[in-house]
């Protein structure tokens, strides 16, 4: 089966490295990259100038483009991999938004942070709205000091109070079947108290979806939910942390400023969003 790939760069460090986890993870794979670049001018820019400064951008975007292309062709030696180059003027989330739909793009992989966000936030804003505003493909974020390595444990939190549906799960299941990666389903309860009964028909549920995966269920007790995954994820090592959004804002919070003071696994994690498409 042929997968689609949007991986958008600015040209920095953090995009280079993130389009280098994305063909390390899916070396395997028959896949077609499409490796996108979007440039604008500012609002008042004078008419006289414009057309001028729009043709200089797209002569960098496409410039930048071409060196990524001329560097992976001596990289990159899968026979199972494609690059397509796009470049666009334009809001980035706007054009990933389009071309997920129109390419049908199986999963959105991008840095972090990008050439000119703050050193202060943990994930770069044009990362957290590109989690929350792509709701129709899944979204992994590679962190700056993120490498490739064999992914042996993937993490997912949850409170087992939500009722997924099996599809919501595809791309978590396929890379672990592609990298033969445990899944590890983490239940934070801040009271000493057990499951309920929808709880666990939920928990049953994805005894299914995971079925023919190594997988176990793990509960902590702790008020703080970020705690309890980053001493989860930080004391086992473990190499992707997903979760599914089902709620505006969720990656937004979760994300936040506050936490810069505790980076815990997201300095060095990858983290895998996906979206209930009925939401």
């Amino acid at each position: 089966m042929k997968r689609r790939l949007l991986l958008p760069t600015d040209f920095s460090k953090n995009a280079q490295n993130a389009i280098d986890y994305a063909i390390s993870l899916f070396r395997n794979e028959v896949c077609e990259f499409y490796i996108l670049n979007t440039y604008s001018v500012e609002a008042y820019t004078m008419e006289l100038t414009l057309a001028r400064d729009l043709e200089e951008s797209k002569k960098k975007s496409i410039t930048g483009l071409t060196n990524i292309l001329e560097r992976l062709s001596v990289t990159d030696e899968s026979v199972n991999h494609k690059f397509h180059m796009v470049s666009e003027c334009g809001s980035l989330v706007d054009i990933m938004t389009d071309i997920v739909d129109k390419r049908d793009i199986d999963i959105v992989i991008m840095g972090t942070k990008g050439a000119t966000d703050s050193s202060i936030d943990i994930y770069g804003s044009q990362t957290v709205l590109a989690m929350e505003k792509i709701r129709n493909c899944p979204v992994m974020a590679i962190p700056s000091k993120a490498r490739f390595k064999e992914i042996k444990e993937i993490v997912f939190p949850t409170s087992y109070s939500l009722h997924y549906k099996k599809h919501d799960f595809q791309m978590l299941v396929d890379i672990a079947k592609i990298t033969k990666a445990a899944i590890r389903v983490l239940n934070v309860l801040d009271k000493d108290e057990g499951l309920d009964e929808d709880q666990l028909n939920n928990q049953n549920r994805l005894k299914d979806y995971f079925e023919g995966l190594e997988y176990s269920f793990h509960t902590l007790h702790n008020e703080n939910v970020q705690t309890a995954v980053n001493s989860f994820v930080e004391s086992r090592d473990s190499d992707m942390v997903v979760f599914i959004n089902k709620k505006h804002n969720f990656f937004r919070n979760l994300l936040s400023k506050t936490m810069a003071k505790n980076l815990g696994y997201h300095s060095v994690v990858p983290v895998l969003a996906l979206h209930d498409l009925r939401n």
